[in-house]
Formats: structure tokens, C-alpha cells, sequence
């Protein structure tokens, strides 16, 4: 398994004295690598062979940058097993989930793939005589994307391959968390034929290496996908300098129930949503607000179901949920359940480190019911097994506690009522909506973002994620004999 750097087309370990070492979260004595991490220098190292591989990457066609990734999507398909076995054992997710999440970033490759062959610019008609005027779409140059630990091959392909495929060339910096599954991405890459320089990853923190990606005058775009505390620094910092800024950042997901729907269906997304990747999702799963008819029985199903979970190893084929991703997020959880307790929020379910499982960062699927708008748990992000429920008696109720937080990811609805539905669909403040589905989930040919302060800039993925990582260019192509322009009357 490879550790370490990968700049122009080559792996090395950086002159470096902090080392990194990344760990089973699931049983924190099996340490899977020890590296060095990069630093400052060596984001210059790779800024330049980014920009030294532009000058030929960018004049190589569309349709041929675009079957490039196609023979990554193949070869990642011949990879699945191992691409997932590595994830799930650095990132801690069950190995269900990690194949799923390698299936998403097959189909992303493949979408881009065919975006190579087309780049949206326009033919438009000119308001001057004899004058044939278009629109097309260029790259930006180097550009620098930084990825979290949560989707650590999903996210690193729907920010990656968008931006290739574009013609620009990248510097990468993914978690420090969980490096060998990019670093998997990067072989696969080079296996493809992408050229030396074209896609560049730095292993480091994002104090030393995310700051100095963020600061260097030749990136000419940063995409982000992390907390809002960091994201929002960055967004000011690159933006001073006049790079194009794109931040995914946090959610805190509500399903509205509403007293006509259906209580099984509903408590099987909701426990998926909640749950699933240990709620280690900006888009998972957080709120639930009930019609107090229905409340009760909800809960109930949603307790039991959250009871019969297992918890365990994600490469024990029969877990459920696996742990949190580190110490560090292990505590944050914990910290919030025992704010919840202190609120007030009536627990109903979990809250605690199994004892059987206490050589690794496990936490219980917990469920708080009695929770209110005013409480942090019912405000603040989480990013982990935990679920507030909160009673909301009419429709309107339930969309202004839906949208009393700051965030605006993701919501969803469960009803029959389509007159529920649509004003749900109108009045609700996310990027996303759902109807009697999870709040989870996207799609490679669908924009993926939100509003408030879950995002600045454009959505990723789908076409809007290709047009970030491009300039639109405006031609006149005058063929009247004279230089004059000649407007119509």
C-alpha cells in the first residue's frame, strides 16, 4: 500500500519531521501506514510540475482527455474489492457502504468521461451584420482541491475528474486521515495514461499544506469540501487573491413526517439516514420533524430498528455501523450526546462506547426525542449516529423548524398529500429536496450542493461542476470585409 507523496508522476516521502500515521479507527492498535507529511515546499513542487504539465494537457482534445477517464473508470472497476477493503479499513464505514461509494465514483468518471466530448459553449446570434459570434469554455490552469476524510475516493473523483477533463491540471490534498485510499486514485490515474504533472497529491495538514495550496497565486481555482469554520476562511483568503472559490461545507438534515404517510417506509429512510456511514455524511440524516399523531409510532420503530444494529469492524461482512473516523470525532459525538442530556432531550436509545468494542471509536445509533428548535443538537452539526426528533403540528411549523438552522444541504418529506409536496418543494431552504425518500444520496448527472452556509460558489458534480473548473471565452468573428461594426436595425 502506498504512502506518502505523489508529485509528477512520481511517489516519494517528503523531507519532513512530522510524520503521519494513519489508523484503523476500528481498532486503533492496527496502524496501517507512517509517513511524512508534505509541506509548504512541497506544494511549491507540485504547483510547478502542474503548471509546467498544463502548457501540452491543455491543447490535448476534449474527447481524448475524456477517454482517459475512461479507462480510469474501467480499471477502478477491476479494483473495486481493493479500493473498498482499503477505505473501510482506514475510514472505519462498513464494507456495503464503502462498495457503494466506489460504484459512485465509477459513475462520476464515467459522466466526465463524456463530457470530454462536450464543453457547453454556445452559437448565439449577433446584433452586427456579417458577424458570427460564440461562446466556448476554457480551462483555468492549475487549480487545487481539497477533500475530506468521510467520502475519501467519491469526493477526490467528482472533484478531480470534472477539473481533468476540463483541461486544467491539479494539485490535490486529501485527508491526512485517510491517504491510501487517494493515493489508490492517483495509481489508477497513471494506469489510465494521464500524463506526469497532470494530477499531483500532497499528503498534509491543513494548517501546513491546505494554507499554502490556498495562498499560491498560480491556482486559479480552490474546491473545498470540509467545516464551515475552515471553509470560510479559505473562501476569503483565495478569493482576495481572485481564484474562483467553491465550498461544500455542513448540513443538518430534517425529515418532515406528515400525519398521512407511510410510518414503515419513512422509518427505514430516516434509520438509513441517520445512520448509515455512522452519520458520517453532510447529507445524512439529523432532524426528524413529526406531526405529533404519527410521532410516537415513529419512534417506537425507528428505537427498535436502531437497537437491532450491530456494531462492529466495516470488514466484518455482518456490521451494521462501524465507528467514528478518529479520537478526534469520537469525542465531538460524545460531547454533543452528553449536551443533548443536559438540554434537556430525553435519550431513548445508545449514547455510549459498546465495552465489548472499546479498542476503537465506536459509538451507540442514539435517539433523542422531547428535542426543540433551541437546542444544539436540533441546530449544530453533529457528523455522527445521532437523531433529535422534535414535534411540529402543521405543515407550516414543520418548514419553519426546518429552516431555523444555518445550514441548507438537504431535507426531505414523507406524505400522500401532493399539495404537501409542492409547498414542501417551494418553501423549504436546501440545495436538495427529497420526497418519501433519505435525505441522502446524489447522482454524477445532477448538481450536488445548498444554500445558507452549507455552500459558496457553484454546485459540484453534473454539468455546473465541469463549468467551475472553466472560463467562458466570447468570439466575434467579423466576415463583413471591413473592420466596422454594422448593428441591425
Amino acid at each position: 500500500m502506498r504512502t506518502g507523496s505523489y508529485v509528477n508522476g512520481q511517489w516519494y516521502h517528503p523531507t519532513s519531521s512530522e510524520v503521519g500515521r494513519n489508523i484503523n479507527p476500528a481498532d486503533t492498535k492496527d496502524v496501517i501506514a507512517e509517513f511524512p507529511l508534505a509541506t509548504a515546499a512541497d506544494v511549491r513542487l507540485a504547483v510547478d510540475a502542474a503548471m509546467d504539465a498544463f502548457k501540452s494537457w491543455k491543447k490535448t482534445p476534449g474527447p481524448e482527455r475524456g477517454r482517459v477517464l475512461w479507462r480510469a473508470a474501467d480499471i477502478a472497476r477491476r479494483r473495486v474489492e481493493e479500493i473498498a477493503q482499503t477505505l473501510t479499513r482506514e475510514e472505519g464505514k462498513i464494507l456495503k457502504e464503502a462498495r457503494g461509494e466506489v460504484m459512485k465514483g465509477i459513475s462520476l468518471l464515467e459522466y466526465y468521461a463524456g463530457e470530454g466530448y462536450r464543453m457547453h459553449g454556445k452559437t448565439l446570434p449577433s446584433e452586427s451584420r456579417d458577424t458570427f459570434a460564440y461562446t466556448l469554455r476554457q480551462p483555468l490552469g492549475a487549480v487545487g482541491l481539497i477533500a475530506p476524510w468521510n467520502f475519501p475516493w467519491a469526493i477526490p473523483v467528482w472533484k478531480s475528474a470534472p477539473a481533468i477533463v476540463a483541461g486544467n491540471t491539479v494539485v490535490f490534498k486529501p485527508s491526512e486521515l485517510t491517504p491510501a485510499t487517494s493515493a489508490l486514485l492517483a495509481e489508477i490515474y497513471e494506469e489510465a495514461g494521464l500524463p506526469p504533472g497532470v494530477f499531483n497529491m500532497l499528503v498534509g495538514t491543513g494548517p501546513e499544506v491546505g494554507e499554502a495550496m490556498v495562498a499560491a497565486p498560480q491556482l486559479g481555482a480552490i474546491s473545498f469540501t470540509g467545516s464551515n469554520r475552515v471553509g470560510g476562511e479559505l473562501y476569503v483568503k483565495a478569493a482576495q487573491r481572485g481564484a474562483k472559490v467553491t465550498c461544500e461545507m455542513g448540513g443538518k438534515n430534517a425529515v418532515i413526517v406528515m400525519p398521512d404517510a407511510d410510518l414503515d417506509k419513512a422509518a427505514t429512510a430516516i434509520h438509513g439516514g441517520a445512520f448509515g456511514s455512522t452519520g458520517q455524511r453532510c447529507t445524512a440524516t439529523s432532524r426528524v420533524i413529526a406531526h405529533p399523531d404519527i410521532k410516537n409510532a415513529l419512534v417506537d420503530r425507528l428505537v427498535a430498528m436502531a437497537g437491532s444494529m450491530k456494531l462492529g469492524p466495516g470488514l466484518d461482512q455482518t456490521s451494521d455501523m462501524g465507528p467514528s473516523v478518529g479520537e478526534r470525532q469520537w469525542t465531538t459525538v460524545m460531547d454533543y450526546i452528553k449536551t443533548g442530556q443536559a438540554e434537556g432531550a430525553r435519550m431513548l436509545t445508545g449514547g455510549r462506547r459498546p465495552d465489548a468494542l472499546s479498542h476503537g471509536f465506536f459509538v451507540e445509533p442514539t435517539i433523542f426525542d422531547s428535542v426543540t428548535p433551541d437546542m444544539r443538537i436540533f441546530k449544530e452539526e453533529i457528523f455522527g449516529p445521532v437523531l433529535s426528533v422534535a414535534n411540529a403540528g402543521s405543515l407550516e411549523e414543520a418548514l419553519r423548524f426546518a429552516n431555523s438552522v444555518e445550514y441548507g444541504l438537504t431535507t426531505s418529506i414523507f406524505t400522500e398529500n401532493i399539495s404537501s409536496v409542492m409547498r414542501f418543494i417551494d418553501e423549504v431552504e436546501t440545495g436538495m429536496v427529497h420526497v418519501n425518500e433519505p435525505t441522502v444520496g446524489g447522482e454524477a448527472q445532477l448538481p450536488f450542493g445548498g444554500t445558507k452556509s452549507t455552500g459558496v460558489g457553484e454546485r459540484e458534480m453534473a454539468e455546473e461542476g465541469l463549468n467551475f473548473f472553466t472560463e467562458i471565452k466570447t468570439v466575434f468573428i467579423n466576415y463583413s470585409g471591413n473592420a466596422e461594426r454594422s448593428m441591425t436595425r
